[in-house]
């Protein structure tokens, strides 16, 4: 795992921690720039996915692990806010429910929360990561009639599918079909606690509309007191498509 840091080291502290399979500079490249005048912004590149390292990611417990190492002898075990972009989120709602270091703001972005059975989260990364790995790997799926959905995608979706397309980062021959796996399975399968309520840290989710009203039950199940932060948006489209609405929101939540 690697941690990128921006701005000035002796301001508040946020840590950005990416999606699913993503790049970090695919996901906060556009962002940072508006945060790192007022604050300490480190990024998260987890194991296997950045290409300075030749690692691969293991597990969301070992993953959340190393952060709260960075966290305890970088920073003295407090930071100002994390934000979780989607599987981040995951990260965020484990380092304030394990209570090892403590963040006075965490915030989720368009997370789902999805958790499942072991044998349920097999069947679902075994179907899925076949299927999304080239894409990973070379930027086109292996597939004809993906790419060709992929494409029509883009064309009637317009600006957010190609934000979100290049939120995963590009071609990335240095990822293995392994951490894909890994990841995408081990956040099925832990277990986050339900009504998570840490004294001096508020919990904000960014919750996506058109993601669904069940998502509004699932952070209300696993956050005693969630300040939610409803936008009639798709999954992470504040975040891609309107960065200077997302950083001025992020501002006015941490100060």
């Amino acid at each position: 795992m690697k941690v990128y840091s921006f701005g000035n080291t002796k301001a508040p502290a946020i840590l950005l921690l990416p999606g699913t399979c993503c790049h970090w500079e695919g996901n906060f490249g556009a962002v940072i720039p508006l945060l790192d005048q007022d604050y300490h912004v480190l990024c998260v590149s987890y194991d296997g996915f950045d290409e300075t390292e030749q690692t691969e990611f293991s597990s969301m417990l070992e993953e959340t692990e190393k952060i709260e190492d960075y966290i305890k002898q970088h920073l003295g075990g407090r930071i100002r806010a994390a934000y979780g972009c989607s599987l981040g989120g995951s990260f965020v709602g484990l380092l304030a429910a394990r209570q090892n270091i403590h963040m006075d703001y965490g915030i989720l972005g368009s997370s789902d929360l999805d958790q499942t059975s072991p044998f349920v989260a097999k069947l679902q990364t075994g179907i899925l990561i076949p299927l999304l790995y080239p894409f990973i790997r070379n930027g086109k799926f292996g597939l004809r009639f993906l790419q060709k959905r992929m494409e029509k995608s883009l064309a009637e979706r317009g600006e957010y599918a190609s934000k979100f397309v290049e939120m995963l980062g590009g071609a990335r021959p240095y990822v293995t079909k392994k951490s894909c796996r890994n990841q995408f399975y081990s956040d099925l399968i832990t277990a986050l606690p339900d009504r998570i309520d840490v004294p001096g840290t508020e919990i904000h989710i960014f919750y996506a509309l058109k993601m669904g009203e069940k998502y509004r039950a699932r952070y209300e199940q696993h956050f005693a007191h969630p300040v939610i932060h409803a936008q009639d948006m798709q999954h992470e489209e504040l975040l891609v498509c309107h960065p200077g609405q997302w950083a001025q929101l992020v501002k006015s939540i941490i100060g």
